[in-house]
């Protein structure tokens, strides 16, 4: 019995180890709790970057090329602004910026903790422009914004750990070793962050940050509905929201057109001149000193 208590002990206090510490998501403002560091993900990310990328074939196409890194580029200055006038300037030290499209027909981006963005080739025809690029770009900078990696590792560390002690108290208590290997398996799963999966609610929050981000950086925000009609056209149908990561696409596409008239503040800021503003009142200012001549 005290063998039991004293298992069931450490499994309490690993979970409130495993609380980590509280870190708010830019622009949605949720909190979560995370138990990886920002050192230790970015230091995998820099591995699974530099795998991908040996494996990698690079695209030989200059003009899209050139598209990607512009379109990323734009993005990341954007980011990088918001985050410094919106009290998380700490946070940009952790981004080292890098575009790269690559000749692969899925219809795929995605973007790695630290901002090493990669495009596939295949999302092109779907994307037909500059802004929809932009929106599939932005989404997936935003999940490296909001640290959903290392919330998925938390999770799946915490989930293992659970299994782990769990499988302890198993044996503890007598339970058959076959049942115990069982349960311990799942704590046995590899982790990379190329295949890590997000969840529906992160998937979400990605869509909104994206969103918002795309229009901050002068991205017209409207043709996030059409994207993603096209990648709903293109997917042939729908899984059945429970048995995917992502929101249906039905799903998607209300939230967005419940985000757009937000989205659109952040686009006409950027797109309307700070020159206007100027120039309107050095003309009042003009008009007044001539009228005091007089």
């Amino acid at each position: 019995m005290k063998k039991i208590q004293f298992i069931l002990l450490t499994l309490v206090t690993s979970i409130l180890v495993s609380c980590g510490t509280t870190s708010t998501v830019p622009v949605t403002g949720r909190k979560h709790r995370l138990s990886v560091s920002d050192e230790y993900v970015l230091s995998l990310s820099t591995q699974e970057y530099a795998k991908f990328m040996k494996s990698a074939k690079t695209s030989t196409n200059a003009t899209n090329t050139a598209l990607v890194k512009r379109v990323g580029q734009r993005l990341a200055t954007a980011v990088e602004t918001y985050l410094r006038t919106h009290g998380f300037a700490n946070e940009i030290q952790n981004f080292a910026w890098e575009f790269n499209l690559v000749a692969d027909n899925q219809v795929n981006a995605f973007c790695m903790p630290g901002g090493k963005i990669v495009v596939y080739e295949g999302i092109l025809p779907v994307t037909q422009n500059e802004a929809s690029l932009a929106i599939v770009l932005g989404h997936e900078i935003a999940h490296a914004v909001a640290k959903h990696s290392a919330e998925q590792m938390t999770k799946s560390s915490n989930s293992s750990t659970l299994v782990q002690l769990g499988g302890g108290v198993l044996s503890a208590l007598g339970v058959d070793s076959g049942v115990t290997q069982v349960a311990t398996a799942a704590a046995s799963q590899g982790l990379t962050l190329l295949n890590l999966k997000y969840s529906r609610d992160n998937e979400s929050e990605a869509d909104y940050m994206g969103l918002i981000f795309a229009a901050m950086a002068g991205y017209d925000p409207n043709v996030a509905v059409s994207f993603w009609q096209r990648m709903a056209a293109q997917s042939g149908g729908n899984v059945a929201t429970w048995m995917s990561s992502h929101p249906s696409d039905q799903k998607r596409i209300a939230d967005i057109q419940k985000h757009l008239p937000e989205a659109l503040t952040y686009y006409k800021a950027a797109t309307t001149p700070a020159t206007t503003v100027k120039s309107t009142t050095s003309k009042k200012s003009t008009s007044t000193k001539k009228t005091s001549k007089r």
